[in-house]
């Protein structure tokens, strides 16, 4: 994670720094523990977004990539599998290799965010298993896929891994999720709040599954999202990413895409 230059340097990790966030941590000696960390001026960003423009603060701000990964993107993973046509979950993968780099030089922490079960299954009650399991027969979560053997959605196995194509850098940050949301039953929410995050951007598939019910718990819980809609897909029909974006924009936050971003972030540069 890359810090921005200014007062945001005194949050450099080393001795005495208690805390991830470039925004709130505390710093600590053998006399005194200092919790008055003066707040560093806001790095504000004006993104052209639907339904009203919106100026973001680039030091409080995260974005979240959720299930670009082999079981719902490559081929032999669990969708191909299943015969379905998993290409359309490819199409956030270019946008998101010209996004990612100038939002992490910006200092914009990237967390990927992917369905990892325990290989027990300990925390999935029955409904959960049923989801990809239907008939209770065939290959459902942490099932072996045929061929490489691979375990579908399992942590650590190659069905559960980020796509190739997207490799996350050794300072991003991972989050194993185990529903359709991503802050349920994980440290999402505390991951953000560590940081000082107050506006998240979201990317992913599928756009009126995960990446959907991600965002919307994120609004519930007080931070303001923005959907970035080319850096989101789904294999579903286009009724459903029709009534996402409409949703988002009517209820849970804004929409944008990666090229106003990008051209935002070289307006600043500039």
């Amino acid at each position: 994670m890359t810090i921005v230059p200014g007062e945001a340097n005194e949050g450099v990790p080393g001795a005495g720094r208690l805390g991830i966030g470039r925004t709130y941590h505390w710093r600590a000696s053998a006399e005194r523990v200092d919790m008055a960390m003066a707040q560093p001026a806001p790095v504000p960003l004006d993104l052209p977004t639907a339904p009203q423009a919106v100026t973001i603060d680039l030091l409080r701000t995260a974005i979240i990539v959720v299930d670009m990964q082999n079981d719902f993107c490559a081929a032999g993973g669990w969708v191909d599998h299943l015969g379905a046509d998993f290409t359309p979950d490819r199409a956030p993968i270019a946008p998101l290799q010209r996004l990612l780099p100038p939002l992490r030089a910006a200092g914009v922490p990237v967390i990927w965010v992917n369905w990892g079960n325990r290989p027990d299954l300990a925390n999935m009650p029955p409904n959960q298993i049923h989801l990809y399991k239907p008939t209770g027969t065939g290959i459902g979560l942490s099932d072996p896929l045929p061929g490489h053997g691979a375990k579908v959605l399992e942590k650590d196995s190659w069905a559960a891994a980020v796509v190739d194509e997207l490799a996350p850098e050794p300072a991003d940050i991972r989050v194993d999720k185990y529903r359709i949301s991503g802050f349920w039953d994980t440290p999402l929410d505390s991951i953000l709040r560590n940081l000082g995050t107050r506006t998240v951007l979201f990317a992913g598939v599928n756009t009126d599954q995960c990446v959907l019910h991600s965002l919307t718990d994120a609004n519930f819980l007080g931070y303001g999202c923005i959907l970035v809609e080319d850096c989101c897909a789904t294999t579903s029909p286009a009724f459903c990413t029709e009534a996402t974006v409409w949703n988002v924009k009517k209820c849970f936050g804004f929409v944008t895409g990666s090229e106003a971003i990008l051209e935002a972030l070289a307006g600043r540069a500039a």
